[in-house]
C-alpha cells in the first residue's frame, strides 16, 4: 500500500529546482532554470584487513566519504548573479555556498526529496554559444565541487 502524502509512484528525474544561496553575499544567487543536474553523489573508502589464519572471510571496515562534483546544463535566467559570484571567489577564495537541489512531484505540487550540498564553490561555469536567435541569458555549464551532501526531509 503507498503512503498517500508521498504518491504511488516512484520519484521523477525530470521536474527539480537548484537553489544557491551565498552567506553575506545573497540569499539567492541561483534564479535560474536547468534542463540537467548530474553529480550528486557520495563514495565511501572501503579498507580490508586480512586477520591471520582465517582465510575465508575478510574484515571491511569503512573510510572517508569522498563527493562528486554537481554539473548543472542549459540553464537560463535573467539574472548575473551565478557570473557575479564566480567573479568574487577568485578575489575571496573562502567564499562558499550552500545549495539545495529539490526533486519535485511530477505536477511540481509537493517537494518529494531535497539533498543539501554544503561549502560549495564553483569550479566552472561555461557560456553557449552566441545565437542571435534566442533572446536569454544563458549558461551551457555549472560545475560545483561541494563538502558534504545530506538528504533532507521535504518542506
Amino acid at each position: 500500500m503507498s503512503d498517500p502524502e508521498r504518491g504511488p509512484y516512484p520519484f521523477t528525474s525530470f521536474n527539480f529546482a537548484v537553489e544557491i544561496n551565498v552567506a553575506g553575499v545573497s540569499p539567492k544567487v541561483c534564479n535560474a532554470a536547468f534542463a540537467e543536474c548530474d553529480g550528486l553523489e557520495m563514495t565511501m573508502e572501503v579498507k580490508t584487513i586480512r586477520e591471520g589464519g582465517n582465510n575465508g572471510q575478510q574484515i571491511r571496515l569503512s573510510g572517508p566519504a569522498s563527493y562528486g562534483q554537481l554539473s548543472l546544463k542549459r540553464g537560463m535566467t535573467g539574472s548575473f548573479d551565478l557570473w557575479n559570484w564566480f567573479s568574487q571567489v577568485l578575489y575571496d577564495p573562502a567564499l562558499r555556498a550552500d545549495a539545495h537541489v529539490v526533486v519535485l512531484s511530477a505536477d511540481s505540487a509537493r517537494q518529494r526529496a531535497r539533498f543539501l550540498l554544503r561549502r560549495c564553490v564553483p569550479v566552472k561555469l561555461k557560456a553557449p554559444a552566441l545565437n542571435a536567435k534566442d533572446g536569454v541569458i544563458a549558461i551551457e555549464e555549472l560545475a560545483l565541487a561541494y563538502e558534504s551532501l545530506v538528504m533532507e526531509a521535504p518542506q
